[in-house]
């Protein structure tokens, strides 16, 4: 049999519910578990740190075959996490994704390749947070979105303030009970500033972060030297308007795959989980991990659990 590890998709099921149980690599286990509950995930691979770049140039050599790509994109994982890890989620080509691999081996991390997108298309991005009382199973649902040309990580460690927000109270997760749209509370924050904030936040973030670990853009680049980039290339998705409506037309389906991650994981000891789910430029709608807000970041001395990080979706990074 091959040394390797399989590629997602190809894991059975007693497969993808072994790997759900290991704490070891969080995004990872979560991805299985997702796609043993039917939730759409991209395909990719996990490579812990011991296998080496040989075993990651397979794995992303059988990716690329199978998904019929030549780039794709980077992830780590590794537990515990500091807040200052790689900040995952881009597409690379092969030659430079291997030197990323290393570098992030030389740290510890697991590397996740997995089927490429384009974070620059996105025509929206959630996160969808669980909470639950401490001795009952019940909670509330909070789902925050933005728009055309962010991404989720925008919510999960940007600090962009979310375009819309909606939230239930009194939600059970171990019995199914179809919401009322009366059970939802929408809050609407899209003013012209609000929008032009949001932007400038986003544009900024893509100069620091995500250009720069593209070579695209030199470091200390001005935020329209972003603009410029997208603009060039087309992709003004940023500049696109959100339809409320959009959004509301999902909250049916989150509801549901929240309910079935809370409700598969509720022998576990969790008091609050957020789900990060995208819709790609390319129509397809995925989810990327399910966080659990006690396990992201080791909480500091001293600190309560609100301040270890749940206190809200944007709290808990990618």
């Amino acid at each position: 049999m091959a040394s390797w590890p399989r590629l997602l998709y190809e894991l059975d099921e007693p497969a993808l519910t072994r790997a759900g149980r290991d704490q070891r690599y969080p995004k990872w286990a979560t991805l299985c578990m997702l796609r043993l509950l039917g939730h759409p995930v991209l395909n990719g691979g996990c490579i812990p740190p011991s296998q080496g770049l040989g075993v990651v140039r397979i794995v992303a050599h059988r990716l690329c075959m199978a998904a019929k790509v030549d780039r794709l994109l980077l992830r780590s994982d590794g537990g515990i996490e500091s807040s200052r890890y790689y900040r995952g989620g881009t597409t690379f080509d092969l030659d430079a994704l291997l030197p990323r691999a290393a570098h992030l081996f030389d740290l510890g991390r697991a590397v996740i390749v997995m089927e490429p997108t384009n974070r620059f298309t996105n025509r929206l991005s959630a996160t969808i947070r669980i909470d639950r009382s401490a001795h009952r199973h019940t909670g509330s649902l909070v789902v925050e979105v933005l728009g055309p040309g962010f991404d989720v990580s925008d919510l999960t460690r940007g600090g962009i303030a979310p375009q819309l927000r909606f939230s239930a109270e009194q939600v059970s997760w171990c019995h199914y009970e179809e919401p009322w749209w009366s059970d939802f509370r929408s809050t609407i924050l899209m003013s012209p500033e609000a929008e032009r904030r949001r932007r400038r936040q986003r544009l900024a973030r893509l100069a620091r972060d995500v250009l720069v670990d593209l070579a695209e853009l030199p470091p200390h680049a001005a935020v329209s030297a972003a603009a410029s980039w997208l603009r060039r290339r087309g992709y003004n998705a940023l500049w696109d308007p959100l339809s409320p409506l959009t959004a509301v037309r999902e909250l049916p389906r989150w509801y549901e795959d929240a309910f079935l991650v809370g409700n598969a994981l509720l022998g576990r000891p969790w008091q609050c989980l957020a789900l990060s789910f995208s819709r790609l430029g390319d129509g397809r709608s995925i989810y990327w991990d399910v966080v659990d807000g006690q396990r992201k970041f080791g909480p500091p001395p001293g600190s309560n659990t609100r301040q270890a990080g749940v206190g809200g979706p944007h709290d808990l990074p990618r």
